[in-house]
C-alpha cells in the first residue's frame, strides 16, 4: 500500500539498507583479495540470476521476458554491467571511503539527464544541490593524500560507476522498461550483465587470486543477501514511500562506507574526504527535496 509519509518501519528499513549498502562495499574490497574484481562482478550477477528469479517465483510473477522490452533491457543489463566493473574495479584500486564518496555523485549526473531527457526540470535547490555535490567530487579527487591511499585510476573508475548508476536509472525511467517494473527490471541487469563481465574477465588478469573459503562466502552473501534482497527492499522501498524521502537516505552510505573503512580497512579521515562526504551529501538532500507546493 502506497504511504504518504515515512513510518517508524519504513526508517528502519531504510536505514538497514544504507548499512547494508557501505558494508557492502567492505565485502566486495575484501573478497577481491580471492577473485579479480571484474570475475567476481559476473560471477555475483550469474548467482544473482537463481535468487531473483525464485523471488519472483515466490511472488507468483516467474520472469518472462517481453519482446518489446528486447532492446531497452539489453541496455539496461550493459549498463548495468559497466556500473559494476568500474565500482568493482575502483574498490581495487582505491579506499573504500573515496570510492563511495564518488560513486553517490550518481544524482549529479542522473538530475542533469534526467532534466534532459525526461522532462524533470531542474529546480534552484536541485541546482544548488548539483554544485554541492560537485563540488564534493572535484573535492574528493584533488585530496588524495600522500599515504598511498589515492589513487586517480580508482577514483576515476568510481565516478566511471556513477555515471553507469545514473544512466542505468535513467533507462529504468523510459516508458518501455518502467512498464517492466523494478523487479523485472533487476532480473534483466543481472541476465544481461553476467554473461558481459564474466566475458570480460580475462582481459583484467588472473580470474583467481589468494582464494579463501571467507571470499566465496563473500560471493555468495553478495549475491543473495545484496543483489536479490537489498537491492528489492530498496526498489519496494520506492514503490511505497515517497521516492524523495526514500533517496535523501542514501546520502548516509557514504557516510557509513567512509567509517567503516577506517574502522576495518585503517583508512584515514582526513580533512579532505571528510569535507567532500559533508558537500556531496548535503547535495544529494537538495537534489531529492521534494519541491515546495
Amino acid at each position: 500500500m502506497r504511504r504518504d509519509r515515512l513510518d517508524g518501519a519504513g526508517v528502519a528499513m531504510l536505514l538497514g539498507v544504507q548499512v547494508l549498502l557501505a558494508f557492502n562495499q567492505i565485502i566486495v574490497k575484501a573478497v577481491n583479495a580471492g577473485l579479480q574484481p571484474v570475475f567476481f562482478a559476473g560471477l555475483r550477477s550469474a548467482l544473482a540470476i537463481g535468487f531473483v528469479w525464485a523471488w519472483l517465483a515466490w511472488r507468483g510473477r516467474p520472469p518472462r521476458l517481453r519482446r518489446a522490452a528486447l532492446w531497452p533491457g539489453l541496455l539496461m543489463g550493459t549498463v548495468f554491467a559497466a556500473e559494476f566493473l568500474f565500482l568493482f574495479l575502483a574498490l581495487d584500486l582505491t579506499t573504500v571511503g573515496r570510492a563511495s564518496v564518488l560513486m553517490y555523485s550518481m544524482p549529479v549526473w542522473y538530475a542533469a539527464l534526467a532534466h534532459f531527457g525526461l522532462g524533470e526540470r531542474v529546480t534552484p535547490s536541485k541546482a544548488a544541490g548539483l554544485a554541492l555535490a560537485f563540488a564534493g567530487t572535484a573535492w574528493a579527487i584533488l585530496s588524495r593524500g600522500q599515504g598511498g591511499e589515492g589513487s586517480l585510476a580508482g577514483d576515476l573508475c568510481a565516478i566511471g560507476a556513477a555515471l553507469g548508476w545514473a544512466l542505468t536509472a535513467f533507462v529504468a525511467r523510459r516508458p518501455t522498461m518502467r512498464a517492466e517494473g523494478p523487479e523485472l527490471q533487476l532480473f534483466w541487469m543481472v541476465v544481461v550483465s553476467a554473461p558481459i563481465l564474466l566475458l570480460a574477465a580475462p582481459f583484467f588478469g588472473p580470474l583467481i587470486r589468494e582464494l579463501q573459503p571467507l571470499h566465496l562466502a563473500g560471493l555468495l552473501f553478495q549475491a543473495s543477501v545484496v543483489v536479490a534482497g537489498g537491492f528489492i527492499l530498496w526498489l519496494w522501498l520506492l514503490s511505497v514511500y515517497p521516492s524523495s524521502t526514500v533517496a535523501s537516505f542514501s546520502f548516509l552510505t557514504p557516510v557509513l562506507a567512509v567509517l567503516l573503512g577506517a574502522a576495518i580497512f585503517g583508512e584515514s579521515l582526513s580533512g579532505g574526504i571528510l569535507g567532500a562526504v559533508a558537500l556531496v551529501a548535503a547535495g544529494i538532500v537538495l537534489i531529492n527535496r521534494a519541491p515546495a507546493k
